[in-house]
C-alpha cells in the first residue's frame, strides 16, 4: 500500500513539473509558427499559416545579422568566464578545505555574503568606469566570476572534504610542491563536480539577461539574451519574431541538460557524502 502510494505521488509529481515545463514550450512554439498578425492575439492555438523557418530567418537577419554577433559574445562571455570560475573556485575551495585555520572563519563569511547579498548595480557600474572597464567584454567577463564564485566555492569544498588527505601526504612524499598537489593530484580526481560547475554555470551565465543590459550596453556589445528586446517596444511589438528568437536562445541550454542530467546529479551528490 505504501509503495503504491509513494508511486502515485511520484508519477503526479512527474506530471505536474512536464505541465510547468512543457506547456510553456509548447506555448512558444506556436506563437514563433505564426505570422505578426496572428501572433500579436498570443492565442494557444494551431497557427493557420505554420511560418516558423520564415520567422527564423527574418529573426536571424534582423539589424544587420545582429544575433549572429550575440552568438559570438555570448560563446566568449561563457566559455571564458565558465573556465575561469572551475579553476577559481576549486583553488580557493581546496586551501579553505586543506589548510583551514584562523582564515576559515573570515573566509566562510566572505563566501556566505557573496551568496546572499544582492549586488549593488549603481557602485558597480562606478567601480568598473574607475578601472576603465565598463561597456568591456572583460569586465562583463569579471561580473559573472564574481556573481558565480561563491556557489561554485561551497561545491567544490564539499566535495573535496572527501578525497582523502593521504593523496596530498603521498604527493608530499614524492616531493611535489602545493601547487602541483593541486593540478596533477586533487584537480583531476574532481572530474564529476567539474561537469556539474560546467553544466549549471554554462546555463547560468549563457541565460543572462541582466548583468549584459546593465554592464555591457550598446549594440555591437549585445549578448543573445539582450537581442530579444529587438522585438519589443512601447508602441510596437512583433511577437513572431520575438518568440522565434526566444525558442533559438532556449535550445542550446535544453539540449545541455537534456544530455547531463544524469552528471549534474552526480556532481551535486558526489560531495554530500564524505568518505
Amino acid at each position: 500500500m505504501k509503495n503504491t502510494r509513494g508511486v502515485v505521488i511520484g508519477a503526479s509529481a512527474v506530471v505536474v513539473t512536464a505541465v510547468f515545463f512543457l506547456v510553456p514550450f509548447v506555448f512558444i512554439l506556436l506563437i514563433a509558427s505564426k505570422d505578426r498578425v496572428e501572433s500579436s492575439l498570443l492565442q494557444f492555438s494551431w497557427p493557420k499559416h505554420f511560418v516558423l523557418f520564415q520567422n527564423i530567418t527574418e529573426a536571424f537577419a534582423a539589424r544587420d545579422y545582429l544575433m549572429v554577433i550575440a552568438f559570438i559574445n555570448s560563446l566568449i562571455l561563457t566559455v571564458v568566464s565558465v573556465a575561469a570560475l572551475v579553476i577559481l573556485s576549486a583553488m580557493v575551495a581546496y586551501v579553505w578545505q586543506r589548510r583551514g585555520g584562523r582564515s576559515s572563519g573570515l573566509v566562510n563569511v566572505l563566501v556566505l555574503a557573496g551568496l546572499i547579498v544582492p549586488p549593488a548595480i549603481v557602485p558597480t557600474i562606478f567601480v568598473l568606469q574607475k578601472v576603465g572597464l565598463f561597456k568591456t567584454m572583460p569586465g562583463l567577463i569579471l561580473i559573472e566570476i564574481a556573481f558565480g564564485l561563491p556557489f561554485c566555492i561551497l561545491l567544490f569544498r564539499a566535495f573535496i572534504a572527501s578525497v582523502p588527505r593521504e593523496l596530498d601526504e603521498a604527493a608530499v612524499v614524492d616531493g611535489a610542491n602545493p601547487v602541483q598537489i593541486f593540478f596533477r593530484v586533487i584537480f583531476p580526481v574532481l572530474r564529476s563536480v567539474i561537469m556539474t560547475v560546467i553544466i549549471l554555470q554554462t546555463v547560468a551565465i549563457y541565460n543572462d539577461f541582466q548583468n549584459p543590459l546593465y554592464f555591457l550596453p550598446g549594440t555591437q556589445n549585445a549578448t543573445i539574451q539582450v537581442t530579444l528586446l529587438n522585438f519589443q517596444s512601447q508602441f510596437t511589438s512583433q511577437y513572431n519574431l520575438l518568440f522565434a528568437t526566444i525558442l533559438l536562445v532556449t535550445i542550446p541550454p535544453l539540449i545541455m541538460f537534456i544530455f547531463f542530467n544524469r552528471k549534474i546529479v552526480e556532481g551535486m551528490a558526489a560531495g554530500s557524502v564524505k568518505g
